[in-house]
């Protein structure tokens, strides 16, 4: 015969303390795990878009030439001061967000595909294209789209989830780059959930 006095709320509450503690311990150990996974999918994402997406983060090599070129400049090949200043000249020329970053939305203009530079991993350009395809189906592609719905910029953020992910103020006003690099990373933390309509 069990001797546990079972009208006490003593063993309900420790059985209820443990099991706490148990759910505590397993979330933690996830959130660590996740966090490990997080940046490394964050890095690879990061790594892919800007490579795929942003020839900007690409220093040097053919895609920096052809770019180059269609901006009318001399093709060095080395993405350098003069080919930031003529990126940002072309940015302004066209209303295009003025960063210097040669990313989707300028490469798009310039009629230059955004597939262009090594890419990092299969999984990396795929996580790029479905980044590309999201902004699309959001935003048309603008990084400064606001329509007033209480989500802005190229990936429709909250200024909750912007926050959340590490940005300021509003997202419509960032820079194209920042937007994708935090697009990037919420896409790594939590796959396609955030863009139901067009994940």
């Amino acid at each position: 015969m069990p001797t546990t006095d079972l009208s006490s709320h003593a063993p309900w509450l420790e059985s209820q303390r443990r099991s706490r503690a148990r759910r505590f311990s397993a979330a933690r150990r996830l959130r660590r795990l996740r966090g490990r996974r997080s940046l490394v999918a964050v890095t690879l994402a990061s790594l892919s878009l800007a490579a795929g997406g942003a020839q900007a983060v690409q220093s040097a090599g053919s895609g920096v030439a052809a770019l180059q070129q269609a901006l009318g400049i001399p093709a060095d090949g080395v993405y350098g001061a003069q080919t930031r200043r003529a990126v940002r000249r072309f940015q302004a020329a066209h209303g295009l967000a003025v960063d210097g970053i040669a990313g989707p939305q300028t490469l798009g203009a310039l009629g230059l595909s955004t597939g262009g530079g090594a890419q990092a991993g299969s999984s990396g350009s795929s996580a790029a294209a479905v980044l590309e395809r999201i902004a699309q189906c959001e935003s048309g592609g603008d990084p400064t789209t606001d329509t007033g719905n209480g989500y802005y910029g190229k990936y429709q953020f909250s200024r909750t989830t912007w926050r959340r992910m590490g940005g300021t103020g509003n997202p419509a006003q960032a820079s194209e780059a920042e937007q994708d690099q935090r697009a990037a990373a919420l896409y790594a933390q939590e796959g396609t959930a955030p863009w139901p309509v067009c994940g």
